[in-house]
């Protein structure tokens, strides 16, 4: 079922979306203190792109995530949340799009503080 999820995902809009999560963190990689936001972007545009099958976690951090997350915030984060929430009320005009629409929030949460956080299969 994820895997029929995720097609479906990719071909109605999941694309564009990871493709501005792996561009925002090419950005973040050109300075050398943005490299982990960078990679932490390159993981997110991974979920972006196959979000069914996958939840997120906590994970105790400290102050780094809360820094990280702040500049986060600041530099790309806000618009892809907004980006987000625009696709989930897309998707959620339809029953079909509902479980497509519940993704989008997921990610559209997740924009908005995504350090101190993992990826993990279901």
């Amino acid at each position: 079922m994820s895997l029929i999820g995720n097609i479906v995902w990719i071909l109605l809009g999941g694309l564009p979306l990871a493709i501005a999560w792996a561009v925002i963190g090419a950005f973040w990689f050109v300075t050398i203190i943005g490299i982990p936001i960078g990679r932490q972007c390159f993981k997110l545009a991974g979920l972006q792109l196959a979000p069914f099958g996958k939840r997120v976690i906590e994970e105790r951090g400290g102050g780094v995530g809360l820094i990280a997350n702040i500049f986060w915030l600041i530099f790309g984060g806000l618009e892809l949340a907004i980006a987000n929430l625009i696709v989930a009320v897309a998707y959620a005009v339809t029953i079909i799009g509902l479980p497509l629409a519940a993704q989008s929030l997921k990610l559209a949460q997740l924009s908005l503080a995504p350090f101190g956080k993992r990826v993990v299969r279901r």
